[in-house]
């Protein structure tokens, strides 16, 4: 099975021309938010200006900032949390490419009984960017949108090198080395993992051409049983040639 389209419109950090540093405060600001995201419970400002390693006074600047646009709220006791501004700015992302592939992980994880989500190539991480539970199962694994794992491990990270040959994935992959598995998965059509993400779990993957953008993968992730992980990674493989067929 070949759907490889060319990919030499897949830019790398390294294809874009020299530009002016990046703004400290804007990256603090975005570094910030990205604490607020992982941290699992709301957090003081000195807690988050420890961890951005600034002074209290510049942390207390940066979230006043990111409060009046809504992209965090402080509680009661004056702990900060991410606001719904971000979920605005997340229905944003990928608009397209979440439209044309929330009926196709829908009908996956009730068809298969297994959470479906689809992940984006992120720099040296896969980013999940829309995830979808089966309907009527109470043992299906959670995978939330937002969730970040290494491009050189999992299903999903070798699928999107699935998309290239080992040659153009030397010029944009920024170092990271090209897996022997993916020239299997250009081959077949979809890419196996086993306890790679996280031990005990299993993925599957097959990759999605993205028009003028970066490749991205649609993926189930179960706990490893008698799976037919033929059919599941050909049902992967259609799904995502219909994605394709909405994105062109």
């Amino acid at each position: 099975m070949d759907r490889m389209n060319p990919a030499s419109d897949v830019k790398s950090p390294q294809d874009a021309p020299n530009q002016a540093p990046p703004s400290q405060t804007l990256s603090r600001g975005i570094r910030a938010l990205e604490i607020l995201a992982e941290a699992e419970r709301p957090l003081s400002i000195a807690e988050l200006a420890e961890a951005l390693g600034v002074h209290r006074s510049v942390a207390y600047r940066i979230l006043r900032t990111l409060e009046d646009h809504s992209l965090l709220i402080r509680d009661d006791s004056g702990r900060v949390q991410p606001g719904p501004g971000l979920a605005v700015l997340a229905r944003g992302v990928s608009r397209n490419l979440q439209t044309a592939a929330l009926p196709e992980l829908t009908q996956l994880a009730n068809t298969l009984h297994m959470t479906a989500f689809v992940a984006v190539w992120d720099h040296q991480e896969c980013v999940t960017l829309v995830t979808v539970e089966p309907r009527h199962s109470g043992a299906a694994l959670a995978q939330h949108p937002g969730t970040r794992h290494p491009i050189s491990t999992g299903a999903p990270g070798i699928a999107i090198q699935s998309t290239m040959t080992e040659d153009r994935w030397h010029q944009v992959g920024a170092g990271i080395p090209y897996r022997a598995e993916a020239h299997e998965a250009r081959r077949i059509g979809y890419a196996a993992s086993h306890d790679e993400v996280i031990t005990g779990l299993s993925s599957l993957a097959a990759p999605i051409h993205v028009p003028g953008g970066r490749p991205a993968a649609i993926a189930v992730v179960y706990v490893r049983l008698d799976q037919d992980t033929e059919a599941v990674g050909q049902a992967l493989a259609a799904s995502a040639a219909r994605i394709e067929s909405q994105l062109a």
